[in-house]
């Protein structure tokens, strides 16, 4: 249940709780003794998304958590970039016969990138569930555009869609949750009846682009009446480039230098370290030859160094998801900056004792 920060410090302290961060990056506080259940039901609630996803976590009462995920991209070209790979192989004269009949030709299975992107729905809500008493999920149920065609109604985008929901409804239920479906002019109508506006730019990182769906779906099961909390966690999975033989392309002299792996030096790539100049980051690949490695920011994962020493690093956790609280942006009225407004002289902020307590600058 939601927690001030007093009360954690406390906890703490007397020892009896300890601090704890799962895989989504989330901190959360763990309760060292034993507590009668008597927790209020948390339902969450999905925004499904081609590029961002919204989730929220509501009780009866209160707004537990809101999220906004990157949905995973970088499946459908990694798999064009192993289909184009195995090709060329074919093509040369010499190559390694086949070892074991894993051909997928006549087999039923889950396009990659549809698999990818619906399961990893399910994985954030199998972490939200380790660490929250989630008992019901409330999804928008997608709707594939159709138009009539040849023996009915076709579609070519229509059948990864339907089976990959179909997939996720699946996950969801094996994890003992109930899962309640919405259409998207259901959603609508909830966002009007709890009069709530949801913002036109998808990647803005607010509570109104994504979370704000997630919580009317949450809140139409849980019985909550507003948002008791708008902040927003903003989370980017992962991604781990695999190990590969080589490079695709060879560098300087003809080399094709190996690439991929998820060890670098001894610690697991995406590892959040703390490192005395970089402060926080995470760990990228590494030179075999010097025995460095590459640091990355953590927000933005833009390289920051290739020549890191192990032992400079410490290694904090390794989570599968980078996330943080995104700041929230102070609403100004009217264009321009606010005038700054100057006590005069003789009044109580204008005293040499009281600098700071009731001035403009102290409530900012």
């Amino acid at each position: 249940m939601p927690c001030p920060p007093a009360k954690a410090r406390h906890l703490f302290k007397s020892g009896k709780a300890r601090p704890k961060r799962n895989k989504l990056g989330l901190f959360y506080v763990q309760l060292c003794y034993e507590q009668e259940p008597s927790n209020q039901p948390l339902v969450v609630g999905i925004d499904p998304g081609s590029t961002f996803e919204g989730y929220s976590v509501v009780g009866m009462h209160e707004t537990v958590l809101n999220l906004m995920v990157e949905a995973p991209g970088h499946v459908q070209k990694a798999v064009e970039t192993r289909r184009t790979m195995r090709r060329a192989r074919r093509q040369r004269k010499w190559r390694r016969p086949k070892r074991f009949d894993n051909r997928l030709t006549g087999k039923k299975r889950i396009p990659p990138s549809t698999r990818s992107r619906w399961e990893a729905k399910a994985r954030v809500v199998v972490h939200l569930q380790k660490v929250l008493p989630l008992t019901a999920v409330v999804v928008e149920d997608v709707q594939a555009v159709t138009w009539p065609g040849k023996g009915g109604k076709w579609n070519g985008l229509f059948s990864p869609v339907q089976v990959g929901k179909e997939h996720l409804y699946r996950l969801l239920r094996e994890k003992g949750l109930t899962v309640h479906l919405k259409e998207g002019w259901q959603t609508k109508e909830l966002r009007e009846q709890f009069g709530l506006k949801k913002t036109k730019s998808k990647s803005k990182q607010t509570f109104e682009s994504h979370a704000l769906d997630g919580w009317v779906l949450a809140a139409s099961i849980s019985g909550a009446c507003a948002p008791t909390c708008t902040k927003l966690w903003y989370v980017v999975p992962a991604v781990l480039h695999r190990r590969r033989l080589h490079r695709l392309q060879a560098s300087k002299g003809g080399m094709r230098k190996p690439y991929g792996g998820t060890r670098s030096l001894g610690l697991k790539r995406g590892t959040r370290v703390r490192h005395p100049k970089y402060v926080l980051c995470t760990v990228g690949g590494f030179d075999r030859r010097k025995q460095t490695i590459s640091l990355q920011a953590y927000r933005t994962n833009q390289r920051l160094t290739q020549g890191a020493k192990v032992k400079d690093c410490q290694a904090l956790t390794w989570v599968a998801f980078r996330s943080w609280l995104v700041k929230e942006q102070q609403k100004s009225k009217g264009k321009g900056k606010p005038p700054r407004l100057r006590p005069k002289q003789g009044t109580l902020a204008s005293s040499p004792g009281l600098q700071g307590q009731g001035s403009p600058q102290a409530e900012d």
